[in-house]
């Protein structure tokens, strides 16, 4: 098979676009995650710390070096672990959000496998199938 008979066969299959579709879905979610953090937690959390920005936070090793007309000769060597601690907390935040959609979805499959729960609809091509089944169960009896 050549190569872009090969590729043809993936990209039509659906899985690009669910993937393409699932990407653009995560960096909209992603920004809007990064608000929730940025306008509603970190204030919340600036009451306790004092600051409301934590990229702000960092540790000074060596002062920048300033001439007389205020141009920096020579920056600062810091290690900005304030960074770290809001990217830590956007990355929390997403990552619960995304268990919370993940298990969702896992509850309504496996409701939508249980064939004895009437409350979901079984979709056709199911039933066919277990009619099948149970048909040559029957059959196999015999």
């Amino acid at each position: 098979m050549s190569f872009f008979k090969e590729f043809k066969e993936f990209a039509i299959k659906g899985n690009v676009f669910d993937m393409a579709v699932g990407i653009i879905i995560g960096s909209a979610f992603t920004k809007v995650v990064n608000s929730i953090v940025a306008d509603f937690i970190m204030p919340v959390l600036s009451i306790f710390i004092g600051q409301i920005n934590f990229k702000e936070l960092a540790y000074v090793f060596q002062e920048a070096e300033v001439d007389e007309k205020g141009n920096v000769v020579t920056a600062a060597i810091t290690i900005n672990y304030g960074n770290l601690i809001q990217t830590t907390i956007d990355f929390l935040i997403i990552a619960f959000c995304i268990y919370v959609v993940v298990r969702m979805f896992n509850k309504l499959r496996k409701k939508s496998e249980n064939e004895d729960d009437g409350t979901v609809i079984t979709p056709k091509n199911i039933e066919l199938l277990a009619e099948i089944r149970d048909l040559l169960k029957e059959k196999n009896k015999e």
